[in-house]
């Protein structure tokens, strides 16, 4: 539990002991329905404590009583916190307070509006709000003379000035919380006043003494296993660390907060989980509500208005006597046209079971296609590199050259022929990642720079500083759609440039919407063929020795940037060049930058010699991965079949098995089966044609575990091997 969540649980606790005990059974049960609804909500069980603070607001909205109304909307609001719905939180936060208003138990409102505060300050980040709720909370608390209140939300106002640089005030109120820390009989409240001394000592230059408090904040944490609170001392503690110079243990620590810093992302997971359920729950009770209010209103209205509607059903009645007679001379005509679509949905039936069947044969075709393609195109690949390798007086051979640039080439067709399939079958999902609008372009502009290079031209990037420097979407399509306009525009322009342009056009709430162009002073297109780019397979009219591909790429743009929720404009003049306009809307989540910035990355260089088994029926691949593992220092052993796979395992150790899918007498999967029923658990690495999310359910659920798909960099697969082997010696 975090500090900043603990203060909202001890406000909701203390209100029980504060509170007098009634003599009125009824009271009294509603009161132990608050009770439990708060113990479940202190170990995050929201689906049983909304379920408790609902029975106990029908009970206390029956008995009229404001003060069982408020904590009852109180406790309600807490749940709504912890699952960060924070405008409901904040709804029912303003209900409980309207109700210990006229209560006048203020005690409780105090605690509320330092809830409120903790919302301003550690969900909206609206500082100037949670200031003024926390001053409010300390203004009635002084007027009651509750210390322990004070104390509480003087701690909040010191983490607050210290996390906005504003020293001065934040010393003078966590000097309060000092000389009455006495006060403070909760641990996670005496950790986290631990972590602010840190805070404050650090500032102060006093080395020894915030080394002191925040490894007294860490030792609370840890014997209180509170795992949300010890994260942020984790956290604030490898930044002192970082500040005096000591990066080893300030490495350590920031480690230590990562690591539960996940576990607590996975917590948010479960947690959300259950929210189906609560908001089932609350809202059936408020259309229960909500129908029998209307219910008492329609009555009303029913004896107001009896005397229009026995007009109005004699009305009816005049005119559906009409009607049936329209009925009845329609029948006959009804019922041929009945007939006659009958016969047509038969049809249609007909022509969407072959449409069906059509598009299953289809994506079969593709799929058999690319994998039959993808298998020569492997040793293809290969064998070139390995000429490279071996006579490097052909290192400039203008054929050779050639013969690879074929052969990117075929993979490029093949790679967008897949991909057009997939997009039109709905099969790409757009992914939320973390990204920075300038890298993405940069390395587009950098992948290119060989075409740009070849026909005299320059890319020039400009990208508008007002853009967040993270944002979250799907980084690897945006980066699809660049490649595919960039390297086209390259393409058709000779001596000039390709401006690649991105610019914030708006903000609403999360959303920052970017603006991006792409330019070139290429040839230009035609008006009579702008209204065509965008399909497939189209090339617009060029001489015969100026072809540039199979008319995918814009096709493929066209649908990603639907994808997006978006549409591309074009704007071109024959012989002036041509531009790409389009407007995509990012989240500017910030939440997610620590993940980037606390990113570090696993070395995985390693001089060892490992023993690799090739499970491979096709010659000339096995040449191509033998000579890919020999040229990285493995020691490698081939075999044709599955069967012989399993008789090698057992006779000899490997350090890693790569498997083909596609062999003769039996498959990639049935041996991998084979092999993990003996209980060899060798790491197995699937090397295969398929498109990858063809496989790899079937490949993951085996036994497999990764899959790379040919042709393929050998230093992914260097990687993959590394990665796997250290995991599997751990």
């Amino acid at each position: 539990m975090s500090p900043k969540t603990a203060l909202l649980f001890i406000f909701l606790a203390t209100s029980f002991v504060l509170s007098s005990q009634e003599k009125s059974i009824t009271k009294k049960e509603v009161r132990q329905l608050l009770h439990s609804s708060d113990s479940c909500l202190y170990k995050s069980d929201y689906k049983n404590s909304l379920s408790f603070s609902s029975k106990a607001l029908d009970f206390a909205l029956e008995m009229k009583d404001d003060d069982l109304i408020g904590r009852s909307y109180n406790t309600i609001a807490g749940n709504y916190e912890e699952i960060v719905e924070i405008d409901k939180a904040l709804e029912y936060y303003d209900k409980s307070v309207y109700h210990f208003r006229k209560a006048v138990n203020d005690t409780l409102k105090a605690a509320v509006y330092n809830n409120i505060g903790n919302i301003y300050f550690f969900r909206k980040k609206d500082f100037k709000k949670a200031i003024e709720y926390y001053k409010k909370s300390i203004e009635i608390s002084e007027k009651i003379d509750n210390v322990f209140s004070m104390v509480l939300s003087k701690l909040n106002l010191a983490s607050l000035y210290f996390d906005t640089n504003d020293y001065n005030q934040g010393v003078f109120h966590l000097d309060y919380v000092e000389k009455h820390r006495d006060r403070i009989k909760i641990l996670d409240i005496q950790g986290y006043l631990y972590i602010l001394l840190g805070k404050k000592f650090h500032h102060l230059k006093d080395k020894e003494k915030a080394d002191f408090n925040f490894n007294e904040a860490i030792r609370i944490g840890e014997e209180n296993n509170s795992k949300i609170y010890l994260s942020d001392a984790y956290h604030d503690y490898s930044e002192f660390l970082f500040a005096i110079g000591n990066y080893e243990k300030a490495y350590l620590f920031l480690n230590r907060h990562q690591v539960l810093k996940n576990e607590i992302f996975d917590l948010e997971k479960i947690k959300n989980a259950k929210i189906i359920g609560m908001d089932i729950a609350l809202d059936e009770s408020k259309r229960q509500l909500t129908a029998v209010n209307q219910e008492k209103l329609l009555q009303e209205d029913n004896l107001r208005k009896t005397k229009i509607i026995i007009t109005l059903i004699l009305v009816f009645l005049m005119m559906l006597l009409f009607l049936l007679y329209v009925l009845y001379k329609n029948n006959i005509f009804r019922k041929k046209v009945n007939e006659y679509l009958e016969v047509k949905n038969e049809e249609l039936k007909i022509a969407k079971e072959k449409a069906e069947e059509a598009s299953k044969l289809k994506t079969q075709f593709i799929s058999t296609i690319s994998h039959e393609l993808r298998t020569p195109l492997y040793g293809v690949v290969g064998i070139t590199n390995m000429l490279s390798d071996e006579h490097k007086e052909l290192a400039d051979s203008p054929h050779l050259n050639s013969l690879k640039f074929s052969a990117r080439y075929l993979l490029s067709l093949v790679n967008d022929l897949l991909q057009i399939n997939k997009i039109e079958e709905n099969k790409v999902v757009l992914e939320n990642l973390t990204m920075n609008i300038q890298d993405e372009i940069n390395m587009v502009s950098n992948s290119l720079s060989f075409i740009a290079t070849r026909n005299k031209n320059k890319i020039v990037t400009q990208v508008d500083e007002s853009i967040p420097e993270y944002l979250v979407g799907d980084k690897l399509r945006l980066s699809q759609i660049f490649m595919n306009l960039v390297s086209n525009g390259l393409k058709f322009t000779q001596n000039g440039e390709v401006r690649i342009k991105a610019n914030l056009e708006k903000k609403e709430h999360s959303i920052c919407y970017i603006k991006f162009e792409v330019e070139d002073t290429g040839v230009g297109i035609a008006e009579k063929d702008l209204s065509k780019i965008f399909d497939k397979f189209v090339q617009i009219d060029r001489k015969e020795d100026d072809y540039q591909g199979a008319g995918l790429g814009l096709s493929i743009v066209k649908k990603l940037v639907t994808l997006f929720d978006s549409e591309i404009f074009v704007e071109s003049e024959e012989g002036k060049g041509s531009k790409f306009t389009f407007t995509i809307g990012f989240n500017d989540d910030m939440s997610k930058v620590n993940e980037i910035i606390n990113n570090i990355k696993v070395d995985l260089s390693n001089d060892m010699i490992y023993k690799v088994l090739v499970v491979e029926d096709n010659k000339i691949n096995q040449m191509v991965t033998r000579k890919i593992m020999e040229k990285n220092n493995y020691k490698t052993v081939i075999v044709d079949d599955g069967y012989a796979a399993i008789e090698a395992l057992q006779k000899e150790y490997f350090d890693v098995v790569l498997m083909d899918i596609n062999m003769p007498l039996i498959n990639g999967f049935e041996t991998t089966r084979l092999i993990r029923k003996r209980g060899i658990a060798v790491p197995i690495i699937a090397l295969t044609a398929f498109a990858k999310e063809e496989v790899s359910e079937e490949a993951i659920s085996a036994g497999m575990n990764d899959v790379l798909i040919k042709p393929f960099e050998p230093s992914k697969l260097m990687h993959i091997i590394e990665t796997l082997v250290k995991k599997n010696t751990a």
